[in-house]
């Protein structure tokens, strides 16, 4: 799912859902894809809805099926919520905070940043891109990386979403991670639910 390459429309239209960030395809054809797509379909089963579910939030974060099972090992062993858990775990990669702060228009972009060394966590260089942030944490971008017009285009869109647990400082090109979200600042269309009773089979 990391480097999936193929029609980002088509995965859209599968879960009815702007997973790539592109509303179009979802106006220019409300119904998914295939030649059936039109037509009356079967009632999914439980498990298919479960698994829906999953891969969906696999292509929303971007991520390989290896690396959200542990992550869902490690939402697991905490206490609290799973589900919940989870999401707070895939909103804390670094990655997805590069996104939120506005630094990339989206995740994959993010990824390519922090993977070609623009990104620094405390000072200190980082490019992996599944890098679990901490609270407290300063994200940052390198000096030399500042003047590439991209970043300063996202940076500088008015129509950036602010979160209450991330605070940007645009004199000094960093921001910092205040606290994990909880459920209602995650704005993702995920229920969690159905991935934990998925895994708990």
């Amino acid at each position: 799912m990391a480097r999936y390459i193929g029609p980002k429309s088509k995965i859209s239209r599968r879960y009815s859902e702007p997973i790539f960030g592109d509303t179009k395809a979802l106006e220019k054809k409300p119904y998914p894809p295939g030649q059936h797509g039109r037509g009356r379909r079967r009632k999914p089963s439980e498990y298919a809805i479960q698994l829906s579910e999953k891969q969906k939030a696999k292509y929303i974060y971007g991520i390989l099926e290896k690396q959200f099972r542990n992550l869902f090992k490690k939402a697991s062993s905490k206490s609290g919520i799973t589900g919940e858990n989870l999401l707070i775990l895939l909103e804390s990669r670094l990655d997805n905070v590069v996104f939120r702060l506005g630094i990339a228009k989206t995740r994959r972009s993010a990824r390519q940043l922090v993977t070609h060394k623009h990104i620094l966590v405390n000072g200190n260089l980082v490019n992996i891109p599944s890098f679990s942030l901490k609270e407290g944490d300063i994200i940052g971008i390198r000096d030399k990386s500042r003047s590439i017009s991209t970043i300063n285009e996202c940076m500088n869109d008015p129509n950036n979403v602010k979160y209450n647990w991330l605070d940007w400082d645009s004199k000094s090109f960093s921001g910092k991670l205040i606290n994990y979200p909880d459920r209602e600042s995650i704005p993702e269309n995920i229920n969690e639910q159905l991935i934990v009773e998925l895994y708990s089979k």
